[in-house]
This record gives structure tokens, sequence and C-alpha cells, in this order.
């Protein structure tokens, strides 16, 4: 099998979920949503939409923030990510979430004082497009944080830099636009959006542990190469071996881009 690029990852079932919910629990993504909540700089009685809240961690910390007067509303195209989000949320009266497409929001104009969009766009086919429901969606003067990864600024080690390199290719067809950070300036702007600034995140990990990102990513990328026919199994298992083996020698590394972006819908 030899699926085309973006074969598509967002078919989360609950075990997949899971994964993924606990990968969003780590010190690594914990930090990266305190910087996603200090660039957003919400205030009590905001309304924000969470686009792609995933398992619900940055809403719930999203509606600490806008009180008991603020609202957040949350959609997901995961059904299995969304039962997550129920379940974590269940208590909170001012979030809202439903199942559904970020490039067909279901929101009326002007609606929100703030939008948060984290490692989702890469996976929309049809960016401009999402980023224009985006910018429909924001109140005029209204403040968006996207954060997205360029998977080719990936340094990690291996014995076999080859092997990590096809490993790696393979991971970039997991979603239609892995290098998406180097155009979405640029997308920003012709959607609207003014005041762009940009911060990188990075993600170290210099041991094997899993406490870390890319220790819960390991079986996800290897699992979805073999899938989809895009290296050998075996090889995917020779892969997964090495790094396990650099991890007990001490000779584990790895870091990773991702980078934030802050916008303001202009205010006319």
């Amino acid at each position: 099998m030899n699926p085309d690029k973006g074969s598509g990852f967002l078919g989360f079932g609950e075990n997949e979920a899971r994964r993924v919910e606990a990968i969003y629990q780590t010190p690594d993504v914990v930090a990266q949503r305190e910087r996603v909540l200090d660039a957003l700089a919400l205030r009590p009685g905001e309304r924000v939409a969470d686009l792609g809240c995933g398992p619900g961690l940055l809403a719930l910390q999203m509606a600490e923030r806008v009180g008991p007067d603020g609202e957040i509303q949350c959609i997901d195209a995961s059904e299995s990510m969304m039962a997550l989000a129920r379940r974590r949320c269940a208590a909170l009266s001012g979030v809202h979430l439903r199942v559904g497409d970020v490039a067909t929001l279901p929101y009326a104009d002007h609606s929100f004082d703030a939008a948060v969009c984290t490692q989702v766009y890469e996976y929309v086919p049809d960016i401009d497009r999402a980023l224009g429901e985006l910018y429909r969606v924001l109140k005029p003067g209204g403040r968006v944080v996207v954060v997205d990864t360029d998977w080719e600024s990936c340094v990690w080690h291996s014995s076999d830099q080859g092997r990590m390199r096809r490993m790696i290719e393979a991971w970039d067809r997991h979603c239609p636009h892995p290098q998406l950070p180097r155009t979405l300036a640029a997308r920003l702007r012709s959607a609207g959006f003014e005041n762009l600034r940009v911060d990188t995140i990075t993600l170290i990990n210099d041991r094997y542990h899993p406490d870390t990102y890319s220790f819960g990513v390991i079986p996800q990328l290897a699992a979805y190469a073999s899938k989809h026919g895009l290296v050998p199994r075996e090889e995917a298992d020779a892969w997964v071996a090495d790094l396990q083996e650099l991890g007990k020698r001490g000779e584990y590394f790895f870091s990773l881009n991702r980078y934030l972006f802050f916008a303001r819908r202009s205010a006319t």
C-alpha cells in the first residue's frame, strides 16, 4: 500500500485517543499549553473558540481564566477525543463541546473574543478555507493563537540515520501539511489577520522516558509507517529497538520545533 500524502491520522479510536491524551499530559506539552495561555492572555468574561480541542486539557485551563461569566466553545473531528473532553469538562457549565469540522465552523459571525487552534491545521486539507472561517467567527480586533509543527525540524539521534530519515519521511504522510509553519504566516495575512508575530516552541528530550513527548510518539510513528506499507514492519521494529538501546546507554536525544503564531482580526 502506498497512500497519498496526508492519508489521514485523525480517525482516533478510544485507545488511540487515550494514548494521545497521555502524550498531552507530559511536561513537554504541559509547558506548551502554558505558552499558549500566556499568548492568549484571556480575561474574565471572554468568549473563546477552541478549534480541535482534543481531550479538553486546554479548554479546562481556559475556562478557569475566563471564569463563570466566560464561555469556551470547543469543536473536534474525533468523537473519541470529544468523549474524553466531555468527561474532563463535565462540571463546567461554560464549556460547550461538539463534534465538527474546523473548516466549516458552526458559529455566527463575530462570535468570539479569542480563538486557539493547536496541532490541527496541519491535518486540514483546505487550510485557507479554515482560516477564512476562523477570521469570520472572531470579533473585530479578536485575537488568535495557532500552533503547528514542522517535522523537518526534527533532530533525532539514531544508530542508522538512513533508517531514521525513512521513518520521518513516512511520518510526513500522516497529515497533508507536515511543514505548514513555513507558509502559515503568509496564509494568515492573506486571510486578513494583522499584528502577526511568531515564536518557537522547542521540545527537547535528552532521555528515553515515559514522561516525554517523543517516548509517546515512537509507537504511533512506527505503527503508522508499517500499517501503511511505507516501511517494512521489521524496519520499524528495529528503529524502535535502536531508540530503546540508545536510551539504555544514555545516548538518547530528540528535538522538535513547533511554531506559535499570534494574530488579530482587523478592528474594522
